[in-house]
């Protein structure tokens, strides 16, 4: 029997929310969408984690308020920030899942649903998948390709679409990334093919200014902007030849991974501190994969006493692609996809059915 009353906290970053709908449609249940916005400076900067609403902004969120949800599923340090409050406010009635890495309080969610790069302990209420769960829907795909073929047939094969995101810890994103990717352009324009680029959200504008001033000749290049109402990246999962990613997108990686694609991952130069950093983030893979019981405790341990934190590891995502047959990395030949693409959904789902025993 579905709840009677489920919330969906939802922020302003697309591809989270996308992860949260893709669950909900899976389930079947009728819900409510609660979308947030942020005061500022909070909108780019993070607020400090803890059971509070003084980072959301009343005047243009949707309001917050009983009767309380039995379910909340939710994505984000932000929003998840709310639901700890809303459950808080419900006397713990509210059952909690949130998708991603917890920043912090991972013991008060009911369940948390990590991805491949997210770093955490083993415990009860965690589900581990291997892909971000959204998809895009099949109509929506079609409609672009629809827009789009005619554009594009005319482009010089193969046509290599190179998918660009932006800063990252412990990522850097500046001239090096830019040079990187004019480079593997002119490649492909001088083997006879199309590199046909996108940027997204969060690319920096010095790149996006590096990238119209040293692409080759013949390269594409679309320069996203807020409210782009013909974005090529839905054609290009169908139309395209094979793509180049960078390492930072893990949505766009698995995007084109579920697309069975051929798929390149450009690794990113590390930024100021960045090997210390990364060092940390294979240092607590490691910690929170032990097998060894008494390991295992004391590590589970440390985490709850905040001596130890989640943390994300794009190089084992990259990794785990690449030994799956799915990816190779940049500057290697593209090929079809080998390996199977992981489906988790169906785990996610009946997990949380059994959650508000659903089933």
């Amino acid at each position: 029997m579905a709840p009677e009353r489920v919330w969906l906290l939802l922020g302003d970053k697309p591809g989270d929310n996308a992860q949260v709908e893709a669950v909900v449609e899976a389930l079947g249940w009728a819900c409510e969408r609660k979308f947030l916005q942020w005061r500022h400076p909070y909108a780019t900067e993070k607020p400090r984690f803890r059971v509070t609403l003084d980072h959301i902004d009343p005047v243009r969120s949707a309001p917050l308020e009983p009767p309380w949800p039995d379910l909340i599923l939710t994505i984000g340090r932000r929003p998840s920030m709310a639901a700890l409050w809303i459950k808080a406010r419900s006397g713990g009635r509210t059952r909690l899942v949130l998708f991603g890495k917890p920043s912090g309080m991972m013991e008060r969610f009911d369940l948390v649903v990590a991805g491949a790069e997210v770093q955490l302990p083993p415990g009860p209420n965690l589900v581990s998948i291997r892909l971000p769960l959204m998809r895009p829907r099949g109509s929506d795909i079609e409609a672009a390709v629809a827009r789009w073929r005619g554009r594009l047939a005319a482009l010089p094969r193969p046509l290599i679409a190179m998918l660009v995101g932006g800063p990252t810890v412990p990522f850097a994103f500046d001239a090096r990334v830019s040079a990187q990717l004019c480079r593997l352009a002119a490649e492909i324009a001088a083997a006879g093919g199309t590199p046909y680029l996108t940027t997204s959200r969060r690319t920096p504008p010095a790149v996006v200014d590096a990238l119209r001033a040293g692409l080759p000749a013949g390269a594409q290049l679309f320069e996203w902007t807020p409210g782009s109402a013909d974005n090529p990246y839905l054609a290009l999962l169908d139309l395209a030849d094979g793509f180049i990613v960078t390492g930072d997108s893990v949505s766009m990686m698995a995007e084109v991974a579920r697309a069975r694609k051929p798929l390149a991952i450009l690794d990113l130069p590390l930024g100021r501190f960045g090997k210390l950093d990364q060092w940390r983030r294979t240092l607590m893979r490691r910690l929170f994969a032990a097998d060894a019981g008494g390991l295992r405790r004391l590590v589970a341990g440390a985490y709850r006493a905040r001596l130890l934190d989640a943390t994300r590891d794009f190089r084992a995502f990259h990794r785990m692609l690449i030994d799956r047959g799915l990816a190779v990395p940049a500057g290697e030949p593209l090929r079809p996809p080998r390996g199977a693409v992981p489906d988790d959904l169906p785990t996610v789902v009946a997990r949380i059915q059994a959650l508000i025993g659903a089933v």
